[in-house]
């Protein structure tokens, strides 16, 4: 009994790394390539790509997890089925039953990370990101350039281009800038720029040996300016108050609400959160339970069809959840009932399961004309 325990243990953990590697691979590949076109466009700065990536590789590890522990607990069954390894098992003593406990061994473990990571370190994730999303959004204009790319803000009322710096100590070489305003089209040009922040927190602005053109549409008006230094005020915020701003609106938001401020909310929007973080750690005990009849193939049948009734039965619980979720937000599911209505379906569906693999069918009568 404790070599078959080890060997499934070993096995499970084997196919879980292999899957989970995989999984977070192909995640981190989608999520650079989305972060680095935001970067592109200007929606993010380009020093914050990496940072972004982390946090939200946390959030997404509760979801991984879980399916790295179903996968690996499915390949790891249907492989010993596969290859008649359970034959042997099967007349050593052992059932099917034997295999809840070496995988309980491995689900368990999981399950906790994922409720440590669904209850603390999602909630503190997205609050990083939400801060360097507003952090960014708070900056100037001429702050979110990136040299060498045109940047449009203001639903495009302002569109700049910058060049790298020539010269030590600049931050931004050759600048040029269209402005939209109600009555003019400006266009400014400057062979360097820098922002200069002043004691009291007021921020400006300094261009250096530049023009600036302006036109008034419809209208024969034209303003030319030569100017050697030109500065401007963009804006006056103190960094204390930024931040604590900052951190007032991330905390607003939902996902990024600490578990303790939910319980305290007493609102159907914290109650469906509670009702998510909850669930999944949950949602792995029973994905990986219910891996074990899901399973347990027959060894001449193909393996496609097996894997794709799996996938769908792990789909519909994570569907199942999410559609709890969004009901017990808007009102329409009790939040007690909700918590664990569908972890006790799936539940109940695995006894079932199980019970039907255990079963052993009782040999037909032969009736009399055989008995003769």
């Amino acid at each position: 009994m404790s070599l078959f325990k080890r060997s499934v243990v070993s096995e499970i953990m084997s196919h879980a790394g292999v899957v989970f590697s995989t999984l977070l691979v192909v995640w981190l590949s989608v999520l650079l390539v989305r972060l680095l076109g935001e970067a592109a466009n200007g929606t993010i700065g380009a020093n914050v790509v990496f940072g972004l990536a982390t946090f939200s590789s946390i959030t997404a590890l509760p979801v991984i997890l879980s399916v790295s522990l179903f996968i690996a607990v499915l390949t790891t069954v249907t492989r010993n089925f596969r290859e008649s390894e359970m034959v042997v098992w099967f007349a050593s003593g052992l059932s099917l039953k034997d295999w809840i406990r070496p995988v309980l061994r491995c689900a368990v473990p999981v399950a906790i990370i994922i409720a440590v990571l669904t209850l603390m370190a999602s909630p503190w994730a997205y609050r990083q990101i939400s801060e360097y999303r507003q952090r960014f959004e708070q900056r100037s204009d001429l702050s979110k350039v990136t040299a060498g790319q045109f940047i449009e803000t203001d639903d495009g009322a302002r569109v700049f281009f910058a060049e790298e710096p020539a010269e030590p100590g600049e931050e931004m070489g050759k600048i040029i800038a269209r402005v939209v305003s109600p009555d003019w089209l400006s266009v400014v040009t400057a062979q360097s720029a820098r922002i200069q922040t002043e004691d009291n927190g007021d921020r400006f602005l300094v261009l250096s040996n530049g023009h600036r053109y302006d036109l008034k549409p419809g209208a024969p008006d034209f303003r030319l300016m030569e100017f050697e230094s030109y500065g401007f005020r963009l804006e006056s915020d103190s960094e204390a108050s930024s931040a604590e701003a900052v951190r007032k609106m991330a905390e607003g938001q939902i996902k990024a609400r600490p578990t303790l401020r939910l319980f305290a909310d007493n609102t159907d929007q914290s109650r469906s959160q509670i009702m998510w973080r909850l669930a999944l750690p949950l949602a792995a005990l029973n994905l990986a339970l219910l891996a074990i009849p899901l399973g347990a193939v027959n060894p001449r049948l193909g393996r496609s069809g097996d894997f794709l009734i799996a996938g769908l039965v792990g789909l519909l619980y994570m569907n199942l959840i999410n559609l709890s979720r969004g009901w017990i937000g808007s009102g329409q599911l009790n939040f007690g009932v909700g918590i664990w209505l569908v972890h006790a379906i799936f539940t109940a569906l695995m006894f079932y399961m199980m019970w039907r693999k255990l079963r052993v069918k009782a040999p037909k009568d032969p009736g009399p004309a055989s008995a003769a």
